[in-house]
């Protein structure tokens, strides 16, 4: 099913124009705004939305958020979410473009890391891939902006250092890493509130001048309880109850971002134009820490589903209301998704890996979504949080398959029974795995993925990598 017809809004038609939005023609309803708020670390089960509601563990009990339960309520929510990386870089050049990090080769983050390749104890040789998002490639906000919408970003940038309105976006403020405009140690709970300001008198302009528009507004991560305001952290630490309190400083910054979207949804409604705006809500990857995803394994960094599953949470014009959709869905999907409501009826750009999740947010929450493949992957090529080292994951329906590059060793695991990767199958299929890997291969060699190599100079003696953090030299991504 297609999203709901709107009226071609008046724009100068380009002949240069490599792509072109065509709008279907209406009077019946003007074309719809977007408004997309992308989270930081924000872990599959962060807040007090059930992402599933048959798993009752599937949300934070600390947690209170009724900004995203109202999103929920009046939307849909997705139970199987992915982020395109466990990091944040590689995640938002993703949702920008519609293709993976390995497409794009911009697999990790940081500027001006330096990876130390001959590290004696590292097996194996990890590919540096760019971190500064190509001014060739075709973004969302240009896509849209060619159809006459107005557009901007408002927050971490983190992808490069060309400023966005390099990549389409008419305003923003600034090519912010985690440090935001300010250089700040902890951007928050100043940027989250500021941010969003920025984005509400944006939205009220353009609704005054009649023009549909599109601002992204992305979120800094925080590093403890002084990212949160005191008032809010006071209040969590208060009600969090025994076994509870490793997750008070983040459950803090939740509850601040959810206020900041509780500001964006009251926005919308004083403006008169919250039905013919979809919201979306997602964020760059899973939690920091390897207990704070349960009950999903590991977290940011990893491959792993709390490293990689997020939420999803969408409102607005021919979104049904309560759905749960169980239909698997990646970061890639969000462009072509997007792009249908504006109204395309061209091919999308040469190369993106998503599909419109249209079929699924009308109303059917198992509709196939036609993808150019079937599978989806998650290129981590890097050594990083997880001890396990790079690796890659197949995911196809309930099946997912990890691929160690130290070892070459396979995992295989069942995620409808067993989303907390506890039982590995592959020594029970090792042909389905086998089969898999040959898939994972088959991907990784089409879309020209670097992969690590071996280190001649590796030395068994030598100490392990240690866990990356550097978070001054990679902007605490």
């Amino acid at each position: 099913m297609n999203p709901p017809p709107i009226r071609r809004p008046r724009w100068r038609h380009t002949l240069a124009a490599l792509w072109i939005l065509p709008f279907a023609a209406s009077t019946a309803q003007a074309a719809p705004n977007i408004l997309l708020i992308l989270g930081e670390a924000q872990g599959w089960a962060s807040s007090s939305v059930p992402m599933d509601p048959r798993v009752p563990d599937s949300k934070n009990s600390l947690a209170r958020t009724p900004a995203l339960d109202r999103l929920a309520a009046e939307g849909a929510r997705f139970a199987q979410f992915y982020a395109a990386s466990p990091r944040c870089t590689p995640t938002r050049a993703a949702l920008l473009t519609g293709k993976s990090p390995a497409a794009l080769h911009m697999t990790f983050v940081g500027e001006s890391r330096k990876d130390e390749q001959a590290e004696a104890g590292r097996k194996v040789l990890t590919p540096r891939g760019g971190t500064e998002l190509p001014e060739s490639e075709v973004t969302l906000a240009e896509l849209l902006k060619k159809g006459g919408y107005a557009t901007a970003h408002f927050g971490k940038w983190h992808m490069g250092k060309a400023s966005p309105a390099r990549h389409g976006f008419d305003e923003n403020d600034g090519a912010n890493t985690n440090s935001g405009p300010d250089s700040s140690e902890n951007p928050n709970p100043k940027q989250a509130f500021a941010i969003t300001d920025r984005a509400m008198a944006f939205m009220e302009r353009q609704v005054k001048a009649g023009k549909p528009f599109y601002v992204q507004v992305s979120h800094y991560a925080g590093d403890g309880g002084t990212a949160a305001r005191p008032e809010t952290y006071a209040e969590v630490r208060r009600r969090a109850k025994p076994g509870e309190e490793r997750r008070v400083e983040s459950t803090a910054m939740t509850e601040d971002m959810d206020a900041t979207i509780g500001l964006l949804l009251g926005k919308l409604d004083a403006l008169g134009v919250a039905k013919n705006t979809l919201v979306v809500y997602t964020s760059d990857h899973g939690s920091k820490g390897h207990q704070t995803n349960t009950p999903l394994s590991a977290g940011k960094g990893s491959v792993l589903e709390g490293g990689i599953r997020v939420p999803l949470l969408v409102r607005g014009p021919g979104v049904k209301p309560g759905l749960c959709a169980r239909t698997p869905a990646s970061t890639a999907d969000l462009l072509p998704t997007l792009a249908a409501l504006a109204g395309s009826r061209d091919p999308l750009p040469r190369g993106v890996e998503g599909a419109s999740l249209w079929p699924v947010l009308a109303g059917n929450p198992s509709a196939p979504v036609r993808r150019p493949r079937d599978e989806f992957v998650v290129h981590f090529p890097h050594y990083d949080k997880d001890p396990d080292g790079p690796a890659s994951a197949l995911l196809l329906g309930n099946e997912k398959l990890i691929r160690n590059y130290e070892t070459g060793a396979l995992r295989l695991f069942d995620l409808e029974t067993d989303r907390g990767e506890q039982r590995d199958l592959s020594v029970e299929k090792p042909a389905r795995a086998a089969e898999l890997d040959r898939r994972l291969s088959d991907y990784l060699k089409a879309v020209n993925a670097q992969v690590p190599e071996p280190n001649t100079a590796y030395d068994p003696k030598a100490p392990p990598p240690k866990e990356r953090n550097g978070r001054r030299k990679e902007g605490k991504p």
